[in-house]
Formats: structure tokens, C-alpha cells, sequence
């Protein structure tokens, strides 16, 4: 008799705490609804903005917007066939890449404003294309997706073109940039004193 009175609560309990669990069930059951929905509503969102967006050559960007080279002017960055491209979609900026064409790789911005310059005047002697070797050194994104959008988007308009046949970066020496550039594809050529270059191979 003792035996069944010392059962009775724990019993009484467990069937209390079955009966509860059979009410939450419905709630939790409506929150991984309402979660999956969330999801496959943001997945199509950011679906949408990817095959939405077109890449732009602009005449100017928000340089206080650059985490890498927010020093360099919209003058330097449109001098000696140097180029800034966007990302566009609904009409805003989402993603930023600028551009100097070489003939060699540049170890600091020193170097590649020598560098580009000596190869728009080599261009203006010959064919009008400035330099063999696209060089990336600064990107940055304002919606997520933008920064590996805005690479394989420039990577398809090199792999078009008729004189560049190399696209190498010129980052800085910071984790980010590393992950960056590596999670795109890009290989590490070389490490300077300030700063850091990788390769996108362009096979044609």
C-alpha cells in the first residue's frame, strides 16, 4: 500500500506532463512552419536579387563606403583607363569593384598607379587596350551575395575580352581579404610587404 502512495505522484506527473506536451505540439509544430517559410522566403529573395542584378561601369562611387582604399579619389580610380564597376538591381548599388589595367603585377598602390599609367600610354601608342592584366584592389558589398556576384561577374567579362588574359587582386594582409578571395576561387601568388596578391585564373 505504501508502494502504490509513493507511485501515485510520480505518475500523476508524468501524465501531466504527457498531457502537456500533447498542447505544445501544435505550437511547436506551427513554429517550424512558420521557420521553414521564413527560410525558403529569404532563399528566394536573395534568388531573386542574384539573377536580377546586371553588372555597370559607374563614373563614381561613395569612397567612404571602401573598407580597403577609402584614401583613393574618383580621380585616381577613372585616371589612365582605370575603371570602377557595380552591381545593380532595383536601381541601387549593391557591391563595388575598382579596377587598374597593368602589364605587370604591383606589390602597393605605388606601384599601381606606375604601372597602369605606363600601360594606358603604351595603349595609346598601339591599339587603344590598356594593359594584359585586370587588376583588382579594392571590393566591398552592401547586400549579402554582392561581393561573390560582383567577382563572377567581372570574371565573364575578362574571360570575353580580347587583350586581358590575367585578373589579380592587390589586398590587403587581413584575414578577411584571405577568406575572401579564397572562398571564390582565387590562389595566393605572392605576399608583399603591405600587401597581398591572388590569382583567378582566366582560361579562355
Amino acid at each position: 500500500m505504501k508502494l502504490k502512495k509513493k507511485l501515485k505522484p510520480r505518475i500523476k506527473a508524468r501524465l501531466r506532463k504527457m498531457g502537456l506536451k500533447t498542447k505544445l505540439r501544435p505550437q511547436i509544430g506551427a513554429r517550424i512552419k512558420k521557420n521553414k517559410e521564413i527560410i525558403n522566403k529569404n532563399i528566394d529573395n536573395f534568388f531573386d536579387w542574384i539573377k536580377g542584378a546586371e553588372l555597370i561601369e559607374l563614373k563614381e562611387c561613395n569612397v567612404n563606403e571602401d573598407p580597403v582604399r577609402p584614401e583613393l579619389d574618383n580621380i585616381f580610380r577613372r585616371s589612365y583607363g582605370r575603371k570602377i564597376f557595380g552591381v545593380k538591381y532595383m536601381g541601387e548599388i549593391h557591391a563595388v569593384m575598382c579596377f587598374a589595367y597593368t602589364n605587370e603585377v604591383p606589390k602597393n598602390v605605388i606601384e599601381l598607379d606606375k604601372f597602369s599609367h605606363d600601360a594606358f600610354l603604351q595603349s595609346a601608342q598601339r591599339d587603344q587596350n590598356v594593359g594584359q592584366i585586370a587588376i583588382a584592389y579594392t571590393v566591398w558589398s552592401k547586400k549579402k551575395g554582392g561581393g561573390k556576384l560582383i567577382v563572377n561577374e567581372v570574371f565573364k567579362k575578362i574571360k570575353k575580352s580580347n587583350h586581358l588574359n590575367r585578373l589579380i587582386t592587390l589586398s590587403p594582409l587581413t584575414d578577411m581579404a584571405t577568406r575572401f578571395h579564397t572562398s571564390n576561387g582565387a590562389k595566393l601568388i605572392q605576399v608583399n610587404d603591405t600587401t597581398q596578391n591572388f590569382e583567378y585564373i582566366v582560361s579562355k
